[in-house]
């Protein structure tokens, strides 16, 4: 276990089960403010769990995927239809969930358009806040001032740790607690979706598999 207390984390769409867990086991939680947007991560997308198997969700943005771009710039694009098609998919996979309807109504206007964000980590730090609520976890959310390439003595530094692109043996201290998923009749579980595929699957045990999958 990391005798670390302060954690520094990237923004992230419907973060994986990983997030939440360092979410959950650090006292203070640092998000990062302040960094350039970064191609193939969390930041503007999400896996959840298909009648079809592994499913990316991912948000459009203006001017596409510019590594250039300061985090809090990056603007959404809306020129499509995207997201009802993308609570479309939601409901799809997760309609038979066990605590969708528990749920859906209180995540649907932020996921099928009815609320729009202009900015990217403004869309992200909402959508946070909810799922924060939904796991009843207290827990102060920070956002960084200025830009660190290395963390400060004090802080754990997972800004790049939790990404699509890693295996999760590079995390010890985060071992997947299996859950009943929707389509487990069909697919071996599916370790570190989305958050939404926890909650929608385990409702209100949901924290219990984060402190068990939580080392």
């Amino acid at each position: 276990m990391n005798t670390l207390n302060t954690v520094l984390l990237s923004t992230q769409f419907c973060p994986p089960v990983q997030y939440f867990a360092k979410i959950l086991q650090y006292d203070h939680i640092w998000v990062e403010h302040r960094e350039n947007y970064q191609k193939g991560s969390y930041r503007n997308r999400c896996h959840i769990a298909s009648a079809n198997g592994l499913l990316r969700l991912s948000i459009p943005l203006v001017k596409g995927k510019n590594h250039q771009t300061p985090i809090w710039e990056v603007r959404i694009d809306y020129k499509t239809s995207w997201p009802a098609k993308q609570w479309e998919a939601i409901t799809y996979a997760y309609g038979s969930a066990p605590y969708f309807e528990e749920y859906a109504a209180f995540l649907a206007p932020l996921l099928n358009g009815d609320k729009r964000f202009e900015y990217l980590f403004e869309y992200n730090a909402a959508l946070l806040k909810a799922f924060l609520k939904l796991l009843n976890l207290r827990k102060s959310i920070h956002y960084t001032e200025d830009y660190h390439f290395t963390a400060p003595d004090g802080i754990l530094d997972l800004r790049q740790v939790i990404s699509p692109k890693l295996e999760l043996s590079s995390d010890p201290h985060f071992i997947p607690d299996p859950y009943p998923q929707v389509f487990n009749y069909k697919y071996p579980f599916m370790e570190n979706l989305s958050i939404l595929d926890l909650l929608f699957c385990t409702g209100p045990q949901a924290l219990l598999v984060l402190q068990k999958s939580a080392r």
